[in-house]
């Protein structure tokens, strides 16, 4: 308010994600208090044209699942023998100036370009499905060097933000563990109006009274959309080394955070392969972990992997090689290991789109898309 009022701003727009609509107004109260106006941009007018097909997988929450969707849409546009380019929502941290263009189509380069964790989350699964990763900060340059190699460019947004790119083919990824998010979150509430593919994630370890609940907010407030039903299926190499012993669960760090997800795919699986209880981190938190639970206390016994710089991922090392356990359940879209040296055994959970039931996600991409693939 005393920037506003110092600098005698006329106009405060609110371009931020993943928050609770009372807090966005909050915000337009303090604007409006301080004598400016408050706005929020439409989501078409921020939207770039693409000479090439559109695809845009966004969700209504973070952690609901959308990045093993849109790898789930460029496996059937590969299937489909189509050039596919997944172009990532803004992530890098540091030297900007150095990042307006980004491309990833290997391990090396995520060393190269000094990945954090949460880029490596997202970057490391493409690449390993011998796709290529665009990302950056300017998203005209982005497009103009995807559009260069892909006929159909995959928009893998974050958090809840919408597209940057005018989608052909807009799926929205809704979250059954947390009903009623999605009227009540910006923008995701934004995302479920403009969706043509509604996807329910997670079916398999949702509630069925809570799966249908969200499937009736849907058909209420967006008839039009075309309703898919997902699982998030589990696997680990060696189930039997969960059976019976105490874990550590690592799991991915921003549906944690501002996710406020109080369970991932990890604990999912430490329950699903018999684990005897789950090793509570916080007692043994190192660094910048401590500030990171005392802001998000909902978390809990869960560890999320938080590695936004080096130091952080030395607080995350020194924080799981402390807590005592039998091993690490490693629920990060990555190989831990291959970023932190750990001291015990580490299993790894693996999670991966499914579809559910009729109609399937690639029935419904190629009816809808038939004159543009």
């Amino acid at each position: 308010m005393e920037l506003i009022r110092r600098e005698k701003i006329d106009l405060v727009a609110f371009s931020y994600s993943d928050v609770p609509h009372v807090e966005v107004m909050h915000k337009a109260s303090q604007v409006t208090a301080a004598g400016a106006d408050f706005i929020i941009i439409g989501a078409p007018y921020t939207m770039l044209t693409s000479q090439r097909t559109v695809i845009s997988v966004c969700a209504v929450r973070t952690g609901c699942g959308k990045s093993q969707t849109s790898r789930h849409v460029m496996r059937i546009l590969q299937k489909m023998g189509k050039r596919v380019v997944c172009v990532r929502h803004p992530m890098p941290y540091g030297d900007l100036t150095r990042q307006i263009v980004q491309r990833f189509s290997s391990r090396e380069d995520l060393v190269n370009q000094r990945c954090t964790i949460e880029e490596r989350e997202e970057y490391e699964p493409v690449i390993d499905m011998g796709a290529v990763v665009y990302a950056g900060v300017d998203y005209g340059l982005i497009l103009a060097a995807a559009e260069k190699e892909a006929d159909v460019i995959v928009w893998d947004g974050g958090n809840n933000d919408t597209p940057f790119f005018k989608p052909d083919l807009n799926i929205v990824v809704f979250d059954p563990h947390r009903v009623g998010h999605e009227t009540t979150y910006h923008p995701g509430e934004t995302n479920m109006l403009m969706a043509d593919v509604a996807v329910i994630n997670k079916v398999d370890s949702a509630l069925p009274e809570n799966v249908e609940a969200l499937r009736r907010t849907i058909v209420k407030n967006n008839p039009a959309a075309t309703i898919i039903l997902a699982d998030s299926a589990l696997s680990v190499a060696d189930p039997e080394a969960v059976k019976g012993r105490r874990v550590l669960v690592v799991e991915d760090g921003p549906t944690l955070t501002h996710g406020e997800m109080p369970f991932g795919a990890g604990v999912i699986a430490a329950r699903r392969f018999g684990a005897a209880s789950l090793a509570d981190p916080r007692p043994y938190l190192k660094g910048s972990l401590v500030q990171t639970f005392a802001r998000y206390p909902h978390i809990g016994t869960l560890l999320p992997a938080m590695g936004y710089s080096s130091a952080q991922i030395k607080d995350l090392e020194e924080t799981i090689n402390a807590c005592p356990c039998d091993l690490v359940l490693s629920a990060t879209p990555i190989d831990l290991t291959a970023v932190v040296k750990v001291n015990k055994p580490v299993v790894r959970v693996r999670y991966a789109y499914q579809d559910n039931s009729m109609p399937t996600l690639e029935t419904v991409i190629r009816e809808r898309l038939k004159d543009r693939l």
